[in-house]
C-alpha cells in the first residue's frame, strides 16, 4: 500500500477540503488542539512529579490519578480528533515531515511507557501509594513520561515552522465584508 496515496487521498477529502478552504476552521481547530494539549501535558505532568516526588508524597499517587485522569482523557480525545483535522488539510505535507513522524513515535512511546506504567509498576502501587518513596521503576516511568511529552510539544511548535504547508488565501474570500 503506496502511504503517499493514501495521504493525497485524506487530503483530497471534503473535510480537508473545507478546512484549507476556511479562514476561521485551520486557525480554530489549532487554538483546540494546543488546548487539549495543554489538557493532557497539564494533567500528566502533575502525575509525573508526583511520581518523582514532588511536591512530596503525602498524597497518595492514586488519589492524584484518580482525580486527573478523567481530564487527561478528555484532553487527549480533543487533540486526537483536532490534530486528525489539521493533518487532513495538509497531509502530504505531514507525511513527508520529518518532526512530524517524530513526533508520532514519542507518541507510541508515551503509550508504551504509559502502558508498562499500568501494567507492571502500578499494580504494586499499594506499597508505596502514600508517605513512602516511590520505587525506581515509578520515578523512571515519571521522568520518561515528562520527556517524551514535553518532546511531543516542542515537535508539535515546530512542525508550525517547517516548509510546506498550504497558506493559500481561498479565493473566494471577501476580506472587506469579513464582519
Amino acid at each position: 500500500m503506496d502511504l503517499m496515496a493514501v495521504a493525497q487521498a485524506i487530503e483530497a477529502s471534503g473535510i480537508a477540503t473545507a478546512i484549507r478552504d476556511s479562514l476561521y476552521a485551520g486557525p480554530l481547530i489549532n487554538v483546540f488542539h494546543v488546548i487539549g494539549m495543554a489538557l493532557v501535558f497539564g494533567t500528566i505532568s502533575i502525575v509525573d512529579l508526583r511520581l518523582l516526588g514532588f511536591p512530596s508524597n503525602a498524597r497518595s499517587l492514586s488519589a492524584v490519578s484518580h482525580d486527573l485522569l478523567k481530564w487527561t482523557w478528555i484532553g487527549f480525545a480533543v487533540a486526537v480528533v483536532t490534530g486528525t483535522l489539521m493533518f487532513s488539510a495538509n497531509a502530504t505535507t505531514f507525511y513527508i515531515n520529518n518532526e512530524f513522524r517524530l513526533k508520532l513515535v514519542l507518541l507510541v512511546l508515551a503509550g508504551i511507557n504509559m502502558l508498562i506504567f499500568e501494567l507492571i509498576t502500578a499494580r504494586h502501587a499499594n506499597l508505596w501509594d502514600k508517605d513512602v518513596p516511590v520505587p525506581f521503576a515509578g520515578k523512571l516511568a515519571g521522568a520518561l513520561s515528562l520527556i517524551f511529552w514535553i518532546s511531543i510539544i516542542f515537535l508539535g511548535r515546530w512542525i508550525g515552522y517547517t516548509k510546506g504547508f498550504n497558506f493559500d488565501v481561498p479565493v473566494d474570500m471577501d476580506f472587506d465584508n469579513l464582519f
